[in-house]
């Protein structure tokens, strides 16, 4: 998938944290969450991403995980962190195809990887797998674009490799094309509700 590169890496995990709750409380009205219509196909290339990483579709957790207090903490850093370690390259650039969905590589990767590797960490940190969906999106440029969601108690936000801050999914002016389903992550879905 193609991907702009990341040109704001900004934001600290307390001004982060701050800011969250107030972002999470205008999110308790309607609209806290992406809302889909339609069961969809996963992205072509994300086909065999369950056969390739089983950890990317999983929906149990193994144990007790940690306080949503701790998992924002969680996701701020690994996302701040993933942005900052993984080198942007395309697909292109690294496959010599438009669109291959996995880890990165030591060259780096391109925006869905950077969303798969913050799923295996956050997953690797304790978070419930339910709640960590990988989406795909039209961004503000209207260029196709993968993020990861986080889904809280207050909402959904994105983890994106465009930003080091954790917004909510509404503030991102992204149009939402499809995402993991929440009860199955094996499946797909899409047709959102405007917000």
């Amino acid at each position: 998938m193609p991907c702009r590169l990341s040109k704001r890496l900004s934001g600290i995990c307390a001004l982060l944290l701050a800011a969250l709750p107030v972002a999470a409380s205008a999110g308790t009205t309607a609209n806290a969450y992406l809302e889909a219509t339609l069961q969809m196909d996963p992205p072509n290339a994300a086909r065999e991403l369950c056969a390739r990483y089983d950890w990317a579709c999983t929906d149990r957790r193994a144990g007790a995980g940690p306080s949503e207090a701790e998992q924002l903490a969680l996701i701020a850093m690994v996302n701040r962190e993933v942005n900052r370690a993984v080198r942007a390259v395309s697909d292109r650039q690294q496959y010599g195809r438009s669109d291959h969905w996995s880890l990165p590589t030591k060259a780096g990767g391109d925006c869905e990887d950077y969303a798969l590797l913050k799923k295996k960490e956050l997953i690797r940190h304790g978070l419930d797998p339910k709640t960590l969906l990988l989406a795909t999106v039209l961004d503000r440029r209207r260029i196709p674009h993968a993020v990861l969601i986080y889904r809280s108690s207050k909402g959904d936000f994105l983890l994106d490799n465009l930003t080091d801050d954790v917004i909510d999914w509404r503030a991102s002016a992204y149009i939402f094309l499809r995402m993991q389903n929440p009860q199955d992550p094996r499946r797909w879905v899409g047709g959102f509700r405007p917000r």
